[in-house]
């Protein structure tokens, strides 16, 4: 079967079948973790999750669907924790939210089976956030704008998003490239790649600020 946008065929409405969707998507990341995403299958998912093929397809038609699935459930787990983390730490300025995005992002590869493989645009394409714009890029970023935006005070949040896709493109290879280095991450790696991504973005988007400021510095000059 071709691969879907819309991980889900349809909605699990019993308790039953949420659990055994939760099942499918979990052992879906195990495996993933265990043999990788290319000798993965729709049958021993099943298999494993312990339920026939064709109950799984009453939901997934193939098994890059059930890896959306994991990817979105971990973005969607990804933004809660963010907020939570934006709600209980006293961040002062849009760059220390950015330092708590990576922290929660490394949280994400470290805790979640499988999502080190998926988050791959080869393996999700197509996925994204149900409330996602499709100008959203990559979901990461997005829900780190949105969360920013709300929090900071940020002069232009279009100029944020763009930066940020192209931050998180930078800190995903990092992160890959320390968990690769050490099974639990480069410590090492890691902090430099989230002072890497900070100095980039705090290069980029302070130039942004002075470039917006200067059109009124100018205006004021004149009024005078």
């Amino acid at each position: 079967m071709p691969a879907t946008t819309e991980p889900l065929r349809r909605l699990p409405v019993q308790g039953r079948s949420a659990a055994r969707v939760q099942r499918i998507v979990d052992t879906c990341g195990v495996l993933i973790d265990e043999i990788g995403y290319d000798r993965l299958s729709a049958t021993m998912i099943a298999h494993r999750a312990g339920v026939t093929i064709g109950s799984l397809h009453q939901f997934f038609p193939d098994k890059r669907a059930v890896a959306q699935a994991l990817a979105l459930r971990a973005v969607d787990a990804y933004a809660r924790q963010l907020q939570d983390r934006f709600a209980r730490d006293g961040l002062t300025h849009w760059w220390d939210g950015v330092g708590a995005g990576i922290d929660e992002y490394i949280v994400l590869y470290r805790a979640v089976p499988g999502i080190r493989i998926v988050h791959r645009d080869d393996v999700v394409v197509g996925a994204r956030a149900p409330d996602a714009d499709p100008g959203d890029g990559d979901a990461i970023a997005a829900q780190l704008t949105r969360a920013l935006t709300a929090r900071f005070a940020v002069a232009d949040p279009g100029r944020l998003h763009v930066a940020l896709d192209v931050a998180v493109a930078v800190c995903a290879a990092l992160v890959r490239f320390a968990f690769r280095r050490q099974p639990g991450g480069d410590e090492r790696v890691l902090t430099e790649a989230k002072e890497f991504v900070q100095a980039c973005l705090r290069h980029h988007l302070s130039l942004a600020e002075s470039a917006a400021a200067a059109p009124s510095a100018r205006n004021e000059g004149r009024r005078r």
